[in-house]
């Protein structure tokens, strides 16, 4: 077992894609086309979006349990904005990226200032966010000159360069691919090779001498979490043209997807930290396996047990690995 933990460590993620395409392309017809291929990367382009803010507060030794009531927040802010104002476009996404920045700040002045512990931090502003969010938008989706509580019909529509950014194709591919894949790449070149990325991981990994080498740790996990939440609005602005309507609660289902992801994107390739391409394939094998099971019929009542086994299966290979390393040195 000792000697085959490590090889398990390193591929073992990889090699279950690699199985859980081979077995779905024998078992059905439609699995393995450029049709079926493509809806799975716009299907888990939100949750590898999400995904990467997690990632970034992982990154400095903190983690972000409010970001799908981010999302879902985000989500009907930009509806709203051009259902019920009729705002410019720059507007409807400029603003709910700042109240995502804004709820990071709210996380990082509770964990790094007041001192509550990061999961009961953010779980506690996931709560706010999520009654702020049924609160603005008084319990209903957001659509097209919908009726208002006052008896009025609400004047707006969604605009039409904003659903592109959601419906639309690019060389053949959806947008939100080629959104998605620019984010990826961008979080990996910052954090492979920039400076800020060396100092976000050397904040995560001894703080103490983070602190001895005159960085300012303080500041930088706050930028995590600012990141964490304006990668979240980025996948509510997403959601939302994506669907023509501000769906409240929209980012809830999404959570568990996103942590699972960044935990099975530990094991790639044995780098054993958080990163963005591991958070990549990460949500690319949940998208495979759910997507096999939904051509297979499975019912989707039954999903969340899959994410739950899925993530389970990947924090054991993590922890087990971590005990094996540490008890050899």
């Amino acid at each position: 077992m000792k000697q085959v933990l490590p090889y398990l460590y390193k591929y073992g993620s990889l090699a279950v894609m690699v199985l859980i395409i081979i077995y779905f392309s024998l078992v059905s017809d439609v699995f393995l086309s450029y049709n079926n291929f493509s809806d799975i990367l716009r299907a888990i382009a939100i949750v590898t979006v999400l995904a990467l803010g997690v990632t970034f507060t992982l990154i400095v030794n903190g983690f972000d349990l409010s970001v799908g009531s981010t999302m879902s927040l985000a989500t009907v802010v930009s509806a709203s904005l051009m259902v019920w104002y009729e705002l410019p476009l720059w507007l409807v996404i400029l603003l709910p990226l700042l109240v995502g920045a804004a709820i990071g700040l709210i996380n990082a002045f509770f964990i790094l200032v007041v001192g509550v512990p990061d999961l009961l931090a953010t779980l506690s502003v996931m709560y706010i966010v999520a009654g702020l969010q049924s609160t603005y938008t008084e319990g209903y989706s957001i659509y097209n000159h919908m009726p208002l509580t006052s008896g009025a019909t609400a004047p707006g529509e969604f605009n039409e360069l904003f659903l592109w950014l959601g419906q639309g194709y690019m060389l053949n591919v959806p947008v939100p691919v080629w959104i998605m894949l620019s984010i990826v790449v961008l979080s990996f070149i910052v954090l492979r090779y920039t400076t800020y990325g060396r100092i976000l991981y050397l904040t995560g990994g001894n703080e103490q001498a983070a602190k001895l080498a005159g960085i300012r740790v303080t500041r930088v996990k706050l930028s995590a979490y600012v990141i964490s939440g304006v990668f979240a609005s980025i996948a509510g602005i997403l959601f939302a043209a994506r669907v023509g309507s501000g769906q409240i609660d929209a980012g809830a289902p999404l959570l568990m997807e996103a942590v699972a992801a960044v935990f099975v994107g530990y094991s790639v390739l044995g780098i054993g930290k958080p990163n963005a391409i591991g958070t990549f394939l990460g949500a690319a094998t949940i998208g495979v396996l759910l997507n096999g099971l939904t051509i297979q019929n499975l019912p989707y009542y039954a999903f969340d047990i899959v994410k739950g086994v899925v993530l389970l299966i990947a924090l054991s290979v993590t922890y087990l690995h971590l005990k094996h390393r540490f008890a050899s040195s």
